[in-house]
């Protein structure tokens, strides 16, 4: 059975797209050490010293927390300058602005250009602003190529010009794929957007949460109707029934209520919340409200400190998707002292889930960063040709912090993606949002589309 009730209105562009990524959120950099044991294979269930190797989880480190990052004690790059494009979206119509992924990238450029560069080689970054139109990524995908660029970098860009690239031999690697194009691309993107973190919602409703019927929560609007069709799908895959419930962008209290009762009345195992923001406090409140006790699933967006500051402990019950554990570690300490500048404000105010689309671009370039590193420390000389084959071909990496693996082009489906496990977390209580207790990282492939 699929039905769709309907009410409210269409968004902005902003809102598309915001709701195209809120599945896909992953800050990496506050997990364990990238030089971790075992091969990064997911589970969904924690790891015993009994498993082998290739059922644990990266991310554990021996070293203690306040040891630093061997990147720390790097000299500054002696090698030939790489010049890099970034393709990012900033002052688009309808509020398409998302200018701290192009900030954040800088302030970890600036440590890279201080700390042995990008495989030994000073990084010069040439930006460019596309304003949600194809006619800007075309514009900059020819700007760019004129520049004599090595590589290309996209932060968020609908409509990238691939064609434009792929003659002049410029290889691009993004963050997040967005439009359907993207996955089959000959480009390469760290995480997976919609296909892969709804697909892993799916399997942890039916791995975790044992559901057979779901309820979708989410507002009628083109960005959150395709990320519930992603998830709808995958449902599909796994026989799952489900039934879609859809509001306003803003819903009053009452509204909420509204909402998540038509959703209870369906009977399902398991909610799935796709709203943020301001929605994320509301249909806690109003799930609570109404002494629903079906658990609900939704995105990292929610486990900001400050939703979870407003709500308490109407969040009992809520679990979040992609979000990993935010550990003392050396990544974490260094994400904190970097970005703390450009946000504008002190250090131990820096959160993982405060971080916005601004933290993508943070944990690009630092994965990217990290693998520099390899290349050189296995004799491999860094070009931009050579660190997209590395990354396309390389079996033991990881997005920075450690905690999730990389596999390009692992689903031949989906050959631009690089990464298809995620993490879960849950609220503990008291103000507390931590790890699932038995979950390691949920791989989304057996239920892909």
């Amino acid at each position: 059975m699929k039905r769709s009730m309907t009410g409210g209105s269409r968004g902005s562009r902003a809102r598309i797209l915001a709701a195209l990524m809120a599945g896909s959120l992953i800050v990496a950099a506050c997990g364990g050490d990238d030089d971790s044991a075992g091969d990064g294979a997911a589970s969904t269930e924690a790891p015993t010293s009994d498993a082998p190797a290739e059922s644990m989880a990266p991310g554990d480190s021996s070293a203690p927390a306040d040891s630093g990052l061997a990147s720390d004690a790097l000299p500054a790059p002696s090698g030939e300058e790489i010049v890099i494009g970034l393709v990012n979206t900033e002052g688009g119509a309808g509020g398409l602005d998302f200018p701290d992924i192009r900030r954040f990238l800088e302030a970890a450029v600036g440590y890279s250009n201080e700390h042995g560069g990008l495989g030994n080689r000073p990084i010069k970054i040439e930006s460019c602003v596309v304003k949600g139109d194809p006619e800007t990524s075309q514009a900059c995908a020819q700007e760019l190529v004129g520049k004599g660029v090595e590589l290309v970098l996209i932060g968020l860009d609908l409509f990238i010009d691939y064609k434009t690239y792929e003659a002049a031999g410029v290889p691009v690697i993004g963050v997040l794929p967005i439009m359907p194009m993207d996955y089959t691309a000959n480009a390469l993107f760290l995480t997976g957007g919609n296909a892969t973190s709804q697909s892993a919602t799916a399997v942890f409703a039916q791995d975790v949460l044992n559901a057979t019927k779901v309820s979708i929560i989410h507002a009628d609007n083109p960005g959150a109707n395709s990320t519930a069709a992603g998830l709808e799908a995958s449902l599909d895959v796994a026989g799952i029934e489900w039934t879609a419930v859809k509001g306003g962008n803003d819903e009053t209290d009452a509204g909420f209520q509204g909402l998540m009762r038509q959703a209870a009345d369906f009977g399902p195992d398991v909610m799935v919340s796709l709203y943020s923001d301001a929605g994320c406090i509301g249909t806690m409140r109003a799930r609570a409200s109404l002494g629903i006790e079906t658990p609900v699933v939704t995105t990292s967006i929610c486990a900001d400190a400050d939703v979870i500051a407003a709500v308490g402990d109407d969040a009992t019950g809520w679990y979040f998707a992609g979000l990993p554990e935010d550990s003392d570690t050396p990544e974490r300490a260094l994400l904190a002292k970097l970005l703390a500048p450009v946000m504008g404000i002190s250090e131990e105010e820096v959160t993982p889930t405060g971080l916005g689309l601004g933290g993508l671009g943070y944990t690009m370039w630092m994965s990217l960063y990290d693998y520099g590193q390899k290349m050189v420390a296995a004799g491999t000389e860094l070009t931009g040709a050579s660190l997209f084959d590395f990354l396309k071909s390389s079996t033991d990496l990881f997005l920075f912090g450690g905690q999730t693996p990389i596999a390009c082009g692992s689903e031949a489906k989906y050959p631009a993606v690089c990464s298809f496990v995620f993490p879960f977390a849950m609220y503990k209580g008291d103000g507390v949002v931590g790890p699932v207790d038995g979950v390691d990282l949920v791989d989304s492939r057996p239920l892909l589309p």
